[in-house]
Order: C-alpha cells, then sequence, then structure tokens
C-alpha cells in the first residue's frame, strides 16, 4: 500500500446493514483523504449516508468492506480493544444533545475522559481548568448541567473532547439544540479551535453552517456526490 500523509485515509468504504433479507448499502464505496488541520463539513439530506460516514470515521462503528487508515494505521483490522483506545485518546467527540452527566460538575464532565485513563487527579483538574478557561467557562466550572445554559453546555462538550489532545474533532450536528446565536458562537469556537491546528469534522443538514467550513462534502445514496474546496480557506 502506497504511504500517505493523509490524517485520514478511506479506500472503496462500504457499510451494509441487513434489512430482513436485503443488504442496505449506508456506504457504497467511498474513497476520502482527509489532512491534518481541515476543517471539513459532510452534508446531505436524510439517508445520505453522514452518519454511518461520522461513526466510521470515530472508530464507532467497522466498515463491511474497503480499507481504513487513521494516522497510517489500518483500523479496519485491529481488534475491539484497539479501536476502543484510538476512540478514546485520538477522537474528540461533540454531539447535539452533550451528552454531559447531570450530576457532575462542569470541571468533573471534562475530567471524566482522563480519569479512564487513569491520569493523576491533580493533573486531571490542572488540565480541565485549562480548557474551561480556553472556551470561556473558567467561571462555571463547579456548576452542573442543569445549572448551565445550552450553549455553556455545548462549550463544556467541547472542552471535553480535546482534553485528551485527540488528532481530529468530530462534531455531530453541534448546534441542533441551540438558539441562532449560541449556535454562531458554537461555530466560532469550533473555528478558533481550526485556526489553531485542530483537525475538524461537522456532520450538518444545515446550508448556512456548511457555508462556513472550508471544505464541502455533499453525501447522497451513500456515495460522495461533491467534495468542494472553498477558495477562501
Amino acid at each position: 500500500m502506497t504511504p500517505t500523509s493523509a490524517l485520514i485515509r478511506l479506500r472503496r468504504v462500504t457499510k451494509l446493514y441487513p434489512m430482513g433479507d436485503v443488504q442496505v448499502r449506508a456506504l457504497n464505496g467511498i474513497d476520502l483523504d482527509i489532512e491534518r488541520s481541515e476543517y471539513v463539513g459532510v452534508m446531505g439530506p436524510s439517508g445520505s449516508g453522514k452518519t454511518t460516514l461520522m461513526e466510521i470515521i470515530g472508530c464507532l462503528s467497522r466498515p463491511s468492506e474497503g480499507i481504513y487508515e487513521f494516522e497510517g494505521r489500518r483500523v479496519d483490522q485491529v481488534d475491539d480493544t484497539a479501536l476502543a483506545a484510538i476512540r478514546g485518546k485520538q477522537i474528540g467527540f461533540v454531539f447535539q444533545t452533550f451528552n454531559l452527566l447531570p450530576r457532575l460538575t462542569a470541571l468533573e464532565n471534562v475530567e471524566l475522559p482522563m480519569l479512564y485513563r487513569r491520569v493523576p487527579r491533580a493533573q486531571r483538574q490542572a488540565r480541565a481548568r485549562e480548557l474551561l478557561e480556553r472556551v470561556g467557562l473558567g467561571d462555571r466550572a463547579t456548576h452542573r448541567p442543569n445549572e448551565l445554559s445550552g450553549g455553556e453546555r455545548q462549550r463544556v462538550a467541547i472542552a471535553r473532547a480535546l482534553v485528551n489532545r485527540p488528532s481530529v474533532i468530530l462534531a455531530d450536528e453541534p448546534t441542533g439544540n441551540l438558539d441562532t446565536a449560541t449556535g454562531q458562537s458554537i461555530l466560532d469556537l469550533i473555528e478558533d479551535l481550526n485556526r489553531g491546528g485542530q483537525t475538524v469534522v461537522l456532520v450538518t443538514h444545515d446550508p448556512t453552517i456548511g457555508a462556513r467550513v472550508h471544505r464541502a462534502l455533499q453525501l447522497r445514496d451513500g456515495v460522495i456526490e461533491r467534495d468542494e474546496r472553498r477558495r477562501d480557506a
């Protein structure tokens, strides 16, 4: 196989789901390279395959066919333990529903991925405080999710996604539960992270959000219908 510098490399990736006696192709022979520090939007109508593509990139699901390389490593062939390690250390997830634990403070929610990696408490807390400051919530560290606004909860989720210094942030409809102004502030934050060198892959159905990314992938029926790089990116 030819060496590549791409952070993410998919070749002929297909994902099949059984529906009765029929195999439905959610993805159908995807070829895709994503380089470090890119800001990529994945768009398409419901059923186009964009969520399935994100799940495969995020090591939440395996291809039925094809090759997936992450940082030059064949991850479609590794065992579940290795796949979970890649997912936990090298991929940061930001979801529409925030996925914060309600009984934990903002600081404790951000610490959580490091707790699973057995990082010492003082180091965990220092890193979590640093990231809460970075997302503008240094004064909200002791607040629980029900004491935070939707935008603040999403900022906590972004801080948590960054805590293990991941190679890529995967954001799935990150502004879907937010009002327009708050959503714009979250997109501003994500763009700022990308300007700092963070690779970002953002899944959205909203064309106004898609207009802000530097590279737009349009999916339809499990294939990449269009791959557009913005001149001003």
